[in-house]
Order: C-alpha cells, then structure tokens, then sequence
C-alpha cells in the first residue's frame, strides 16, 4: 500500500489551501471529500453575497475577482473549484472516510499498519496509509438541535437554500446568528409571512466576536419590521412543533401558537470530533463549542501527526481556516525534511 506525507480529510477553504501547499513543498498528498469541492460554501443559501472581503477568501492574491465588492456564493465556489482545477490539486470528491486507525511509534506494526507512525484511513471506496492526516471538515452536517417535540416533522429543516418554495406561506425561523438573520431577511424579503424566533439577548448584541447578526443583515431586517414585512418573536423556548403550528414559550414565560408552513432551526452546528476522540486527540471548550487541544504555531494536535484546521480549531471563519493552512504545511515540510536527513545518516 502506498504511504502519502499527507492525507487531507475535507475540500473546503482549508483543504483546498493545505494540498496547495503540499503541492508546492514537493509533499505526497491527497484529498479526499465526500460531497463537493466548497461543500459549505454549496450549501450557503442561492444567491447570497458573502460579507467577508475579497483578500480574506482568497487563496492567492488577486485570483478572485467578483463583479461587485462582494462575492456570491456563486462566484466564490467558482473561485474554488477554478483553484482546484486550474492547478491540479489531488482531490477526490464524493469519497466518504468511514474510520481512521492509527499505529504509535514503539508498537509492532499490524499487516495493514506497515510503518511506525502512520494512519490507514478507510473509506467507502478504498484505503489509504499516510504518515500525517489533517482533518479540514466543516461543521454543516452536524446542525445542533432544538431537542423538541415535532422536530422531525418534513417541514421542519436545519438548513436554509432559497426562499421561493416559501412564498405566500407562513415561515418561522429559530435562531440568533447570521444564517437566522439571513434566512429571516431573504423570506420577508420574497413574500413570506416571516418570523423570526430569537433571544432579546442575541438580538440586541452587537459584538461581533460573539456570534452576534452583523450589521449589514441586521439594518435590513429593521427595516422590513418597520415595513411590516416581519415579525419579530422574542423567545423564551420552543414548546413543541405540530403540521400546522407551533407553539413556543416567550421571553416573559407566556405560551404562544403560531399558524405554521415551514419551520427552520438555524441555531449552529459542531464538528464531529468521533474519529479525532478515537485516535486519542484531546479536547477542550471553545467559544463555539469543543474542539480539540492543538498547537497554535503548527496545528499539530496532542497525537503525532494528526493536525486540524477550519471549524476544529478556535478559527472558524474561511481566513482563519486558510491562514492555518499556509502555516502547518510548510512546518509540516521541514519536519519530514529533518526526519529524512536523520534516518539517511
């Protein structure tokens, strides 16, 4: 079985960056994602603009050039997927890892584990043996849940697409971030009865740094309030939700029904840490949820060879994401450089 340097689980922003890096060090890589090329980015909503600045997507300067100040979604997965091609980085889509083992120095190796060290990373299609495994997987496929009664109702969803299906019809949104915000916006926006369920607290925060909704969604969104196009519900909890209606708790302990169509539960997602925890990678509390103990300088978590960027590390956002990959690669580089000048002596 062929050892790679490097295997890279996930093909987002910081996947994308790492297997660039590793293509440039000269570093036997591959990628490996089981949906698509900028899967996050794919399922953003259709059509939404992304408030972050140009520079802060980019994997190279200047390769992104929207068609106003700020990218789609459209034309940042172009961008990506460009990226992807243009330079011909190892990525295989539509690819599921299923497990991932691994053989610590000092023990004897097993008849598929043939190098001290390394990792066999099943998936559900082959497997792969790699000296160092960086796991860049988004967060979206795990949403967090409401835990209520009629949450798995069809009309219930944990992620929002696009707004026309809902036209006309009577919409609740339940949540306090931006994806609410936006989701929220876009329905009152488009001709739906459209109300949005959040904590006074989360409405009426405007840090930044704690999840808050930013600016440029929050002054549209008062502004359909006052145009009556939105309502707006300030939540105590979620009761339980039924074909035709919900009924929810407000911020003073009153019960309230609501005539319902559709219902979306935007309250955040969390990285799987499943196969991190069973290769011994320790864990600690962020401030969006567990993510594992790594270091800073090299994103090399507590288990050798077993690095992380984007949402399992404290940097979520995509330039953090990016930025983590620019640095552990290269680092990455001059260790197996040394570890080969050590064992040719």
């Amino acid at each position: 079985m062929k050892i790679f340097d490097l295997l890279i689980i996930g093909a987002g922003p910081a996947g994308i960056m790492a297997a660039y890096e590793a293509k440039k060090a000269g570093l036997d890589y591959l990628v490996i994602e089981k949906g698509l090329i900028g899967n996050t980015i794919y399922n953003y909503p259709v059509g939404l603009t992304v408030f972050s600045t140009t520079n802060e997507l980019e994997l190279e300067d200047g390769g992104l050039d929207p068609a106003r100040e700020k990218p789609t979604r459209e034309e940042l997965l172009s961008y990506y997927v460009r990226f992807v091609l243009e330079h011909d980085l190892n990525v295989q889509t539509g690819e599921t890892v299923t497990g991932v083992e691994n053989h610590p120095v000092g023990e004897t190796p097993t008849p598929l584990l043939r190098k001290e060290g390394s990792f066999i990373v099943t998936t559900d299609k082959a497997k792969y043996q790699t000296e160092n495994i960086l796991f860049a997987i988004g967060a979206m496929d795990y949403p967090r849940k409401l835990n209520v009664p009629g949450e798995d109702l069809p009309k219930v969803h944990e992620m929002f697409r696009e707004t026309y299906p809902w036209v006309k019809k009577r919409a609740l949104i339940v949540g306090g971030g931006n994806s609410a915000g936006e989701a929220a916006l876009f329905l009152a926006q488009e001709g739906a009865e459209t109300t949005l369920a959040i904590f006074r607290d989360d409405w009426e925060n405007t840090d930044p740094k704690q999840g808050c909704i930013k600016y440029w969604v929050k002054e549209p969104l008062e502004n359909e309030l006052k145009e009556h196009c939105l309502n707006l519900f300030f939540l105590g909890k979620v009761i339980e939700i039924r074909e035709g209606e919900v009924e929810l708790e407000n911020e003073n302990g009153d019960r309230v029904v609501l005539p319902n169509d559709v219902v979306f539960v935007l309250i955040g997602s969390d990285a799987d840490l499943t196969m991190l925890k069973s290769l011994g990678v320790e864990t600690e509390q962020g401030k969006g949820g567990e993510v594992p103990v790594y270091d800073p300088e090299t994103f090399e978590t507590n288990v050798p060879g077993v690095y992380v960027a984007g949402h399992f590390t404290h940097q979520r956002h995509i330039k953090g994401a990016i930025d983590a990959s620019k640095l552990l690669v290269p680092k990455l580089k001059e260790r197996l450089t040394a570890k080969d000048a050590k064992n040719a002596k």
